[in-house]
């Protein structure tokens, strides 16, 4: 079972300029706070600033400028824990096998 990622309403070329601003405002001279760039940056081109918030921490965050996971390792994490619930699930499968077996050669011939 793949889960779809959720689709983008807003275009990569809007969601990038977007950020870039933000993270201007954040780093030049007027030296706003993230919540105050993404605000302004929001309520300018219609983007919803916790939205933008998310993007810019992100950023940050893949450029190293901020503790957290990147973008890679939260996909690497993901597929690894993916893969953990599909081997957990077979694991369960594998043990529960000898039992069904067990009754199946405990049952009488029905010849």
């Amino acid at each position: 079972m793949e889960v779809m990622a959720a689709p983008r309403n807003c275009p990569v070329e809007l969601r990038e300029r977007a950020i870039r601003f933000a993270v201007d405002l954040v780093e030049g001279p007027e030296k706003l706070s993230v919540n105050a760039a993404c605000k302004r940056v929001g309520e300018q081109l219609g983007i919803v600033p916790d939205s933008l918030r998310n993007w810019v921490q992100q950023t940050r965050i893949d450029d190293g400028s901020a503790a957290g996971l990147t973008t890679d390792e939260r996909a690497r994490l993901a597929e690894l824990e993916r893969e953990n619930r599909e081997l957990r699930r077979a694991n369960t499968i594998l043990k529960s096998a000898p039992a069904f077996f067990a009754a199946e050669l405990d049952r009488p011939s029905q010849r």
